[in-house]
């Protein structure tokens, strides 16, 4: 009889969120779970800023005892102002032997929520956060393409 292989029927879940705190920081958080894995990631980041100030992880499961290490390169980030070179900063401290692939991962996906708290400061309505949204992330990805100029049609 053959046994089934464990990756053959795998799931991963990854989950964002964000609260933003009354002393000015938010703190930004990322779960992954699946058979082989549970791990938390907190940021803390200045609102206004948007630099990361302290963060944590937690392997609450893992392949291997030493995947916990990989938490400490997460002070590689502090100080680091959420925005323009992000996916560089994620895999200069995440990528290599040293590094984690699944808190890139992580947090590939979670830091840009900053981005989307810091643009709807003071907004309340649901249209509003998305127009200021919108119109902060414009130009930044397919989602929100800046328009081209208009290009006047040469007569004959």
């Amino acid at each position: 009889m053959k046994h089934p292989n464990v990756m053959e029927n795998f799931q991963r879940t990854i989950s964002y969120g964000i609260t933003a705190g009354d002393d000015g920081r938010m703190t930004l958080r990322s779960l992954l779970q699946d058979r082989i894995h549970d791990i938390e990631v907190e940021i803390i980041a200045d609102t206004t800023t948007l630099e990361i100030v302290d963060s944590r992880a937690e392997f609450r499961r893992a392949p291997t005892s030493d995947c916990i290490h990989a938490a400490e390169r997460l002070k590689l980030l502090h100080g680091f102002v959420i925005g323009r070179g992000l996916s560089r900063k994620l895999t200069e401290a995440f990528g290599g032997p040293r590094g984690c692939g699944n808190l890139r991962t992580m947090l590939a996906g979670l830091l840009p929520l900053a981005l989307n708290l810091q643009a709807c400061a003071g907004i309340e309505g649901e249209q509003e956060v998305l127009d200021a949204i919108h119109e902060k992330l414009l130009g930044t990805c397919a989602g929100y393409v800046r328009p081209v100029a208009e290009v006047p049609q040469k007569t004959s």
